[in-house]
């Protein structure tokens, strides 16, 4: 609890000061971390197959497979790392409101329910407020990078079939054996961009202090443009 001293003297409870806590460390880790480490991976804009006519130009094939191949694990471990921060502040989050509220909050097992308390409680429409779908998709692909295949990936491939692009040639999958669709799960910048966007407005729209940030300067290029 912090008093600010002033002519209008008040008192800021924890729960009015979380969220703009929250926002402000998700936007550093995406500006001094995930956005720097993702422009610095090497990324070949489409890929070479067939036969070689020599070995250097084999081993310069297998080098720009490989490095697309690390720069899309990449964006889906910091996809995960993301989804798992915005749950944590979730939950932290929710009980310091049903605290400050001396009420018994009510039981929540994962993102979704964490989500749905704590935007009951700042008065947002996850819909109408254009967070709602990336944030669930964030929460899904996360879940399918922790999982791989199952019930998380079927649903991912349904709701967001634009991560899937099997007509691309700027991807191959290193692993051995039959496709696995959960290998095969694209994630490029513009699905960062559009992950922290959702996670830094959401805290935005439930900030209650004076100069809230509503509307993060992180924005999705025209095709052809990846970066924020």
């Amino acid at each position: 609890m912090i008093t600010v001293l002033g002519p209008r003297r008040r008192t800021l409870q924890t729960k009015d000061q979380l969220p703009r806590i929250f926002q402000a460390n998700l936007a550093r880790l995406f500006e001094q971390v995930i956005q720097p480490a993702m422009e610095a991976l090497p990324v070949h804009a489409s890929l070479e197959c067939g036969e070689a006519a020599t070995m250097d130009e084999f081993l310069d094939r297998a080098a720009a497979q490989v490095d697309n191949y690390t720069a899309n694990e990449a964006a889906k471990a910091f996809t995960l790392t993301l989804a798992g921060i915005f749950e944590r502040q979730l939950s932290i989050w929710a009980r310091a409101v049903y605290l400050d509220l001396a009420i018994e909050m009510p039981k929540a097992r994962g993102f979704q329910e964490f989500l749905a308390i704590c935007a009951e409680r700042a008065g947002i429409n996850v819909q109408q407020t254009g967070v709602g779908s990336d944030l669930n998709e964030m929460f899904m692909v996360a879940n399918v990078v922790r999982h791989g295949e199952g019930s998380s990936c079927e649903k991912l491939m349904a709701i967001a079939p634009m991560l899937w692009d099997d007509a691309s040639n700027d991807y191959h999958d290193l692993l051995a054996g039959p496709r696995i669709p959960s290998e095969h799960l694209r994630i490029r910048m513009r699905d960062l961009v559009r992950y922290i966007w959702a996670t830094t407005r959401f805290w935005g729209l439930a900030d209650p202090l004076p100069m809230a940030v509503t509307d993060p300067p992180y924005r999705v290029e025209a095709r052809g443009g990846e970066s924020a």
